[in-house]
């Protein structure tokens, strides 16, 4: 369970980063409390869509990891995020990707982000 925070909390401080410095990642909200809510439960929704989907569609492209040394992988994240801001639009929830080259990008972000905060934070495994 404490894993599970520590990577959604992870996630949410990623996400805010991406859209920080991505203009066209959109996060609205009324207050700063909304806007914290939001991206805790965008972070939530990535986080579902990162261990349902992302798993699926790496084995069905394996090929082209192969085939392109795993920069594949930047155009799964892309897909995985602009499936994140779908589903967050049908949720209701202020969190908005325009365009796939931002989502790209911002994918890109999101990894070395929550990667370096990984690092950073404990898991709650001990070696």
């Amino acid at each position: 369970m404490k894993n599970f925070l520590v990577k959604a909390t992870a996630n949410a401080a990623a996400l805010a980063v991406a859209a920080w410095l991505l203009p066209d990642i959109t996060l609205t909200g009324d207050d700063i409390g909304g806007k914290v809510l939001t991206l805790v439960l965008v972070a939530l929704v990535f986080g579902l869509v990162n261990f349902i989907v992302k798993p699926l569609v790496k084995l069905l492209t394996l090929p082209l990891f192969i085939l392109t040394l795993g920069l594949i992988t930047l155009v799964v994240n892309a897909l995985m995020l602009l499936l994140t801001s779908s589903l967050a639009d049908t949720l209701d929830l202020s969190f908005h990707v325009e365009g796939f080259w931002t989502a790209v990008l911002g994918g890109l972000i999101i990894s070395v982000v929550a990667w370096a905060l990984h690092l950073a934070l404990p898991d709650g495994e001990t070696s």
